[in-house]
This record gives C-alpha cells, structure tokens and sequence, in this order.
C-alpha cells in the first residue's frame, strides 16, 4: 500500500482521547500548524492553518496518552490520508488525517525531561538501571517539563 511520509509541527487544539478499539488501543487529537511571515515593515502576521486529525497506535499510545495535552507544541511524524464520511445531515465529508509513527514535544518550544527509568524498564525490566534524581539538569530549576516515555 502506498502511504505518503508526513511531518507536522504544531499544537494539540483538542483533549487527547484514549480509546480501546477491538483489541488495541489508541489515542486520537487534532494539531494546529499555524504559519506566520514577516511583512515588509518587518512586522509579523498570520498566514495559512492546517488542521489535521493525529492517530496513535501501537507503541505510539503508551507515550502519547501519558504525557499528552491540549496546548502542547508538538512534532507529529507518520503517514497522511483524507478520510471522507457522511456527517448526520448526509453531506459527504472529508478530513486529512495522520496515522502517527512518532509523536514529540517541540524542543524549540517548550522544555521536556525523558523518563529514563521507565524506558529501562522496559527495555530490560531484570537489569534496570538506577537513575539519581538529584543528578543536576541543564534548565533553568522553575522551566516547566512535559512528563515524556519513549
């Protein structure tokens, strides 16, 4: 099947919703890409939204649903489609839509801490690894992190 590679950078414009789908899990959310250009007076303003419909499954889920909130700026990688369906009135719809492969937070945006210890966990739960809390960081003691698993 051809599946066409997508990236988007934006924010999460809806509350994540986590849900059992047959066997499986996912967690489904919309991101906002907005972009903006600068003028020639040097000033800023708005320029085209995209909204698109982020999917998770698989190993995807655990992280997402976790760490995840409306708000967040987020990088989403995967693959894009257009799902087309019929809303209550009959009209036939369509959404662009994004099977993600990986979701992150926006570096350049926001501060984030990766939670090593549970990514030792389950790499190799008989051979965990110990992490010192009180290791010294980087950022600045009051940045606000996102909580985040791998």
């Amino acid at each position: 099947m051809f599946e066409t590679p997508f990236t988007v950078v934006g924010n999460i414009v809806t509350d994540p919703v986590h849900r059992r789908v047959g066997d499986q899990e996912m967690v489904r959310f919309r991101v906002a890409s907005n972009s903006r250009r600068r003028t020639g007076d040097g000033t800023w303003e708005p320029g085209n939204s995209l909204f698109v419909t982020v999917t998770c499954w698989g190993r995807v889920v655990a992280g997402a649903s976790a760490a995840l909130v409306k708000g967040d700026p987020v990088i989403v990688v995967g693959h894009i489609h257009t799902s087309e369906y019929d809303d209550r009135d009959g009209n036939r719809r369509s959404s662009v839509e994004v099977r993600a492969t990986a979701v992150g937070p926006d570096l350049a945006r926001c501060n984030a801490r990766l939670d090593r210890r549970q990514q030792a966990e389950q790499q190799a739960p008989d051979q965990a690894t110990v992490i010192d809390d009180e290791t010294p960081s980087d950022t600045a003691e009051d940045a606000e992190a996102l909580p985040l698993s791998a």
